[in-house]
């Protein structure tokens, strides 16, 4: 890999670069940057968090001439916007300026009469300066499309043709993007010049870095399993996805509620909450951050080591930006998906498309977590220093026939019990009722054929484990065992036809733990 001195940067770029520390480029630096500083249109295909700022900022501020603006940068987001304007004041102070919602008119104005060399934003805003007078892009000599897939999935087509209509005919266009699906390929056709096409990695490779699973979890059960992963999280930030502005406050707000320290982040906050929102996860202060696609495309740190699909994103190209968010800079990074029954066929179209292998990961149980604890709790313990009033009560005890051992025993009983915690590690790793052993099945064989009812259900401690045992030791195995519902007093239990009739072969009770339960076929 070269050095950025080899990539004709000149002296005062190069020099800010390494002032930060960075002397390797990325694979897209490599092939972008002088690409770009040959004045050749370019469509630069990579995923996120490669490097693709840095290699479309150093060209712009090498090529623009003194004209303001010399350059346009659009972006889908505020958040977005932010940032690239960040990475260019890095390189070089006060040559960039945001233009974004959110922000009063009047401010804006005042600060592009100062004359900036180059002008970072969103579509709408800009549209709505440049239309109003305030914005005069006839000098414009470079405009980068940066993440131009979501601009378009966003809606942002006609303002940002009306925006590349008032430039220099003439004018460069950088079109970068993690995935190029039909629409993007489409306008990249019509607004660039015989641009260079450069894919640093195949569309397929865009996640094939981030170790990827999915959990098969009903609707109603999401937030328990949620709870328990973000219990079990690695490290860092944990960003948990969901589609809607009113399923990311609800979420957010059950998790809450749950004890876990968490922010939010959408479309509807104002500014300077969002900024501050944003700022707190880039400082590394939020463990947990729920937050919509839209308001999440801001976020540019290393250290988010989980992403979690809390609702299955509606497109494979949504997917692979939501998790592109994790395995930044070199560091491992786990996305996981919670999929409902009826979605799996999505999860598998999505999967294909991507190319890639999502594995199905195991339900927690949440015995880490409570091991965790007691290790915890135990040298708490162990650190405490007891006061001469606390020795004079157990000494009191003591004179009552109990042993020292019992006493103490007897004190962690009940801090356990007031925190919560199990102390007995067989319950560790009790799955809930509404999971079942995840067990291939035989191609073609319909394990919902005949149902069967059990009279027994919630209110007599009855899961769908215990149920898959029972029939287990009736030689039914767990490949011809369908769906399990459970009730407060009955369960139904779909069964392969044969293993149906081998169970009506011999009538007896089942055995569900240690209890004989009666059972029909049908609706009982």
């Amino acid at each position: 890999m070269p050095s950025f001195d080899a990539l004709g940067l000149d002296p005062e770029l190069l020099a800010a670069v390494h002032a930060q520390g960075m002397f390797t480029p990325t694979p897209i630096q490599v092939q972008a940057i002088p690409v770009a500083l040959a004045g050749r249109d370019l469509i630069g295909q990579a995923r996120t968090g490669s490097g693709k700022t840095l290699a479309f900022a150093l060209p712009v501020l090498q090529r623009s001439a003194s004209r303001t603006p010399a350059a346009l940068v659009l972006t889908p987001t505020r958040e977005l916007a932010l940032q690239v304007t960040s990475v260019f004041r890095g390189l070089v102070a006060g040559c960039a300026m945001p233009v974004v919602g959110g922000t009063p008119y009047a401010s804006q104005r005042k600060a592009l009469a100062r004359k900036p060399r180059v002008v970072v934003g969103t579509p709408g805003r800009l549209r709505d300066l440049q239309t109003r007078g305030d914005l005069d892009l006839s000098g414009v000599d470079v405009v980068v499309l940066d993440e131009a897939d979501e601009m378009l999935r966003m809606g942002f087509q006609d303002d940002l043709e009306h925006l590349l209509a008032a430039t220099r005919p003439d004018r460069q266009v950088l079109l970068f993007s993690a995935t190029m699906p039909p629409a993007t390929r489409a306008v990249a056709d019509r607004i660039l010049t015989e641009p260079a096409h450069l894919q640093v990695e195949g569309q397929d490779l865009t996640v094939h870095h981030i170790e990827q699973r999915w959990l098969r979890v009903p609707a109603a059960h999401k937030v328990e399993t949620l709870h328990l992963l973000l219990l079990d999280a690695p490290e860092g930030t944990a960003l948990v996805f969901a589609n809607t502005r009113v399923g990311c406050v609800d979420l957010a707000d059950r998790l809450g509620a749950r004890g876990l320290a968490v922010e939010r982040l959408h479309g509807g906050l104002d500014q300077s909450l969002r900024e501050r929102v944003l700022g707190r996860v880039r400082r590394g202060e939020v463990a947990v951050l729920v937050a919509t696609d839209v308001a999440a495309r801001g976020i540019d740190v290393s250290h988010i080591g989980l992403v979690v699909n809390a609702d299955l994103p509606e497109s494979p190209e949504r997917y692979v930006h939501r998790i592109g968010r994790t395995a930044r800079a070199g560091r491992a990074g786990l996305a996981l998906s919670l999929v409902t029954p009826k979605q799996k066929r999505r999860l598998r179209e999505m999967a294909s498309a991507l190319g890639v292998d999502i594995a199905q990961g195991e339900v927690p149980t949440g015995g880490a977590q409570q091991r965790r604890r007691r290790v915890e709790l135990q040298e708490e313990l162990a650190a405490c220093e007891a006061g001469p009033h606390a020795l004079a009560l157990v000494r009191r005890l003591v004179e009552t026939g109990r042993s020292a051992e019992q006493v103490a025993a007897a004190a962690v009983a009940l801090l356990a019990r007031q925190r919560g915690l199990e102390l007995d590690p067989a319950d560790d790793d009790v799955l809930p009722d509404w999971v079942r052993p995840v067990v291939p099945r035989e191609p073609g064989e319909d394990v919902d054929a005949v149902q069967i009812v059990v009279f027994a259900g919630k209110e007599q401690g009855v899961g769908a484990a215990e149920l898959v045992a029972a029939l287990g030791a009736r030689g039914i195995p767990p490949t011809r065992i369908g769906r399990i519902r459970l009730g407060k007093r009955q369960t139904q239990v779909g069964l392969a036809a044969g293993a149906a009739e081998a169970l009506a072969a011999s009538p007896e009770e089942l055995v569900v733990g240690e209890r004989s339960m009666r059972w029909s076929v049908g609706s009982g």
